[in-house]
């Protein structure tokens, strides 16, 4: 058994700004539990498009709104007490609230290592 804070996370590797954000990485590939939890912030106003090539991912809203929107142009706003799950490795435009950030505790299968980071320059999607 073992405790990890957020402040922990906050001076390791595993507190990664990807751009758009931030995500601490609470649980990793290097813990032995077979996924990965974390605890990811949406900057308001933000739009990112991304892409989980090979990880599945689920994600529970604890704070704050935003949305997600998949290629068919299907918009889903998202609010506290709501989760979406990118169960097909889905390519998906994730947004921040107008107002305020959307705080997720997101979770991966596999697990990541933990330091991985979006690229949100260029055309295409970041995806790892």
């Amino acid at each position: 058994m073992f405790v990890r804070s957020l402040n922990d996370v906050e001076k390791t590797d595993y507190f990664v700004d990807w751009g758009n954000g931030t995500s601490h990485r609470m649980l990793t590939e290097a813990d032995g539990m077979g996924f990965t939890v974390c605890h990811t912030v949406v900057k308001k106003g933000s739009e990112s498009l991304l892409e989980y090539r090979n990880h599945l991912e689920a994600c529970y809203c604890i704070g704050g709104e935003g949305e997600v929107e998949d290629m068919n142009g299907n918009v889903y706003p998202i609010k506290v007490g709501d989760i979406y799950v990118l169960n097909q490795h889905d390519k998906h435009y994730l947004r921040g609230g107008k107002d305020t950030d959307l705080i997720l505790v997101s979770v991966f299968n596999p697990p990541l290592k933990g330091t991985e980071r979006h690229n949100l320059k260029g055309d295409g999607s970041s995806a790892y």
